[in-house]
């Protein structure tokens, strides 16, 4: 493995109950809070009501953005930094998912900055300092809760990119399995694709000496795997829903990955897919990812191999490994088949119309991928396999 340094400064706060911790939290950063939140199931959950209740009580001034979207857009977020700077904001509070923490880290950048927030998110600028803000989580999914990462839509350019900054952690996180009992089957399906896919990202990669940290991989993948059909058929069970919030988190907070690179070109082929066509990041990861893996396989087929009898029970006697990789690519299929995931764009009313515009997109800063190398013809050969 490489030389590393692990850091993260983010205060995870789980559990039952812990929604309370915002009255000793917030007040360690100010008093004039602008709670950002999306659609408004926090409305209808009466999430809501208790956290400004709670904000009252420790006389907090509140104002609010409300309206963040599922990809969310830069525009939404240029509207939370006029707020910042106009009001003088003095904490951020995300209450929802990935994509209204997301959207928060933009603005929190975006208020100490002269310029457009776009430019950090394609790196014309990097953020040195940012407002404080925390989250109140309630999608098991992304893992921004405990990361510096945002991924922000441009829709008037279809452009949707990735991006980070050591100023963009939260400083911290309350995850109460209780406040995901109200999301729905589909995006609760979403999350779960969304953090394998993460696990998956970190495995496929081409250092060696990873034994340890390719085991903590695997773990929760399998976990994941075993967790989400019962979860499925009682969504409001607090066991599977605490299992999933923190294997969510686990997925993407750097602890699997010291000491290594993982790939990440899926999640770059499905933002570009996502940027021109607005679907589920969940749902076009769960297409994706297996057609990237079928084109990657002669790469390293040990790996793949590996993958196949460790997590999914692949008897390698008598095969390859590229044969055993191969049923192992397949039953990652059949699993998210199972589960209720899509398999093919067409599940999206995608065709091929719109496949050049999407690879142009895809390739917006040159070739792309770490454990390999994605060009162009890669790019369409990977989309055109997944129509």
């Amino acid at each position: 493995m490489q030389n590393f340094t692990f850091w993260n400064p983010v205060k995870l706060i789980f559990g039952k109950g812990q929604l309370e911790q915002l009255k000793t939290e917030v007040p360690n950063y100010g008093k004039k809070v602008l709670l950002v939140y999306g659609g408004g199931s926090i409305k209808r959950s009466g999430l809501y009501e208790k956290v400004t209740s709670l904000l009252a009580e420790i006389g907090a001034e509140v104002l609010e953005l409300s309206g963040v979207e599922p990809n969310p857009r830069i525009t939404t977020a240029r509207k939370g930094i006029e707020i910042c700077k106009k009001e003088g904001i003095d904490f951020l509070l995300a209450v929802g998912g990935g994509s209204v923490i997301d959207c928060t880290k933009l603005i929190a950048a975006g208020a100490k900055y002269d310029g457009d927030a776009w430019d950090f998110v394609v790196k014309k600028a990097i953020a040195t300092e940012a407002l404080p803000f925390g989250t109140v989580l309630t999608l098991a999914a992304t893992g921004s809760e405990m990361n510096a990462g945002s991924v922000i839509t441009n829709w008037e350019t279809n452009e949707k990119y990735g991006w980070g900054s050591p100023v963009t952690y939260p400083k911290f996180s309350i995850l109460d399995p209780v406040n995901t009992f109200t999301v729905p089957k589909d995006q609760t399906i979403y999350g779960m694709v969304d953090m394998m896919t993460h696990v998956l990202e970190h495995y496929f990669h081409l250092e060696e000496n990873t034994q340890y940290q390719d085991r903590m991989c695997e773990s929760l993948l399998l976990t994941v795997m075993e967790t989400a059909p019962k979860l499925l058929a009682n969504l409001e069970n607090y066991e599977h829903r605490s299992t999933i919030l923190y294997g969510g988190t686990m997925a993407l907070n750097g602890t699997l990955n010291m000491g290594y690179q993982g790939d990440w070109a899926t999640h770059n082929l499905e933002h570009a897919v996502s940027a021109v066509y607005d679907i589920p990041h969940g749902g076009g990861l769960a297409i994706l990812f297996p057609n990237w893996m079928k084109h990657n396989l002669n790469v390293k087929p040990e790996r793949f191999q590996q993958l196949a009898i460790r997590v999914f029970g692949v008897d390698p006697e008598g095969k390859t490994a590229v044969e055993a990789g191969l049923e192992g690519i397949q039953k990652l299929r059949e699993f998210w088949n199972s589960i209720g995931a899509p398999s093919r764009l067409a599940d999206y009313d995608i065709d091929d119309s719109k496949v050049d515009l999407m690879a142009d997109r895809a390739m917006a800063n040159g070739e792309f991928g770490n454990f390999a190398k994605l060009n162009r013809e890669d790019v369409l050969e990977i989309y055109r396999a997944s129509l």
